[in-house]
């Protein structure tokens, strides 16, 4: 195996471990000791690759947490077809998606937002241009929608967008406080009633 293919498979490895860890117990209690554990590999290899755990957090949240979120709630809106229905199918669809222990440990970038995102700008400038490219394409569905004629032309499409935003990620995080799915049950039931009334 080439060297610097070796280099790339060893920073992914970081990368997917540390990316596990930060998940289920937290940025802050997570230790660059720990993830070398995780890993198997040497602080040699981890600071071969990242100054400080601070620079590796960036890079989780602009590379793996950002691509989760594209892959998930971003794409999907750029589809074709009705508007409402792709805003319900995508909110809906993703919270059913999620395994046991996502359910159990919520959204990992708002997890890093109430736990990080007050400490350093830099962090929020990351988890912030999630954010608003998540808004820019629901914005850019519920335009498309008042276009077709499906969405109500007197709704603010930006008050729209961070609205279901804060509402999704609000129940991923009231999730972790439950055993079963009612709480997610409900918010469907909840979400599908508030489509209902951007409808034209």
């Amino acid at each position: 195996m080439e060297q610097k293919q070796k280099s790339e498979l060893t920073k992914q490895l970081i990368l997917d471990e540390s990316f596990k860890l930060f998940y289920k117990n937290g940025f802050k209690t997570t230790s660059v000791d720990k993830i070398m554990n995780a890993t198997q590999l040497t602080k040699g290899a981890f600071y071969h690759h990242y100054k400080s755990k601070r620079e590796l957090g960036l890079e989780l949240i602009s590379s793996k947490l950002q691509q989760r979120v594209y892959d998930g709630m971003i794409t999907p809106l750029y589809e074709e077809g009705n508007a409402l229905e792709i805003l319900e199918n995508t909110f809906s669809s993703r919270l059913k998606s999620f395994s046991v222990f996502d359910k159990r440990h919520g959204c990992p970038m708002n997890n890093l937002i109430n736990e990080i995102a007050d400490e350093e700008e830099a962090y929020q400038f990351a988890l912030k241009r999630i954010i608003e490219e998540w808004k820019a394409a629901l914005i850019h569905l519920l335009e498309r929608g008042k276009k077709d004629k499906d969405i109500n032309h007197t709704i603010s499409s930006s008050a729209a967008a961070v609205y279901l935003i804060s509402a999704f990620e609000g129940v991923r995080g009231l999730r972790k406080l439950y055993n079963d799915d009612q709480i997610l049950d409900d918010y469907i039931e909840g979400l599908s009633q508030y489509i209902k009334q951007l409808a034209a």
